[in-house]
């Protein structure tokens, strides 16, 4: 059967939610319905707002820490403070951005976004991704009785290409990576360290669809992706290498 992805139209919203309760208002206004085996991709911006994870810059004070990253990266002081705060480690950075990574998550300026927030405003990555992923799964199968993978979808630069691409923040009840590790190319040669990134691809296809303007689809559900569902917990080291084994970081730590 062929792979579809459906975006949902959702209203904006401006307060702290129930991204369940929104999620049901929004499938009712699409006249559609969740079916067994879906995967249902959710924008991280809409996680974020539902937990009030919007920051009102003006009332930031850059502490010395702050100061120090503004002037080294050209940032504003109240961008920088907040770097710091979202941040477990920072790589380096150019004018106007910050290599960071927080919770195994790698992005320039910690994920901070002032797209689609009110001016002076800044969202941040949603708190316990992995946990949401978990209880949206489990409020779906008790109400609507069927088994579907959440994914929570962000938008990323990717190493020397040209603009963004979706990336899976986090996921539940999909088994978020495929080893096809011993498996054979098409001259039956063994691939020996080939992990095929399924949520990543699958966030990927939603994002394009879901758009990252004025769309206001922050919901997508995919059908017929043929990836594997599953009632186990994921760990967020299944999806995530540490900085000092990525051939990027390692790579570039090494430049001669």
């Amino acid at each position: 059967m062929q792979l579809t992805v459906l975006p949902l139209l959702s209203e904006r919203k401006e307060e702290r939610f129930d991204v369940f309760d929104a999620l049901l208002e929004t499938l009712e206004k699409n006249n559609t319905e969740l079916q067994e085996g879906d995967v249902l991709v959710i924008s991280t911006k809409y996680i974020s707002n539902s937990q009030g994870r919007i920051v009102d810059l003006s009332k930031i004070k850059a502490s010395q820490e702050g100061l120090k990253i503004s002037k080294k990266y050209q940032l504003k002081p109240e961008i920088a403070e907040i770097i710091i705060r979202e941040s477990d480690k920072i790589f380096g950075g150019i004018g106007g951005f910050v290599i960071t990574s927080s919770d195994n998550i790698m992005a320039p300026n910690a994920g901070i976004d002032k797209s689609n927030a009110k001016k002076g405003n800044a969202i941040l990555y949603p708190q316990n991704p992995y946990l949401i992923s978990e209880q949206i799964r489990r409020k779906i199968f008790l109400k609507m009785s069927v088994h579907v993978g959440i994914i929570l979808v962000d938008s990323r630069l990717m190493p020397a290409r040209i603009g963004t691409s979706g990336v899976a923040v986090a996921c539940a009840g999909i088994e978020p990576v495929l080893d096809m590790r011993a498996k054979k190319d098409l001259d039956g040669n063994p691939l020996k360290v080939t992990f095929q990134a399924v949520v990543d691809n699958i966030a990927t296809i939603a994002n394009y669809k879901m758009g990252e303007g004025g769309e206001s689809k922050p919901f997508a559900i995919v059908r017929n992706s043929e990836a594997k569902l599953t009632d186990r917990k994921i760990n967020p080291s299944e999806m995530a290498i540490s900085p000092d084994q990525c051939v990027y970081v390692r790579g570039l730590s090494n430049h001669p």
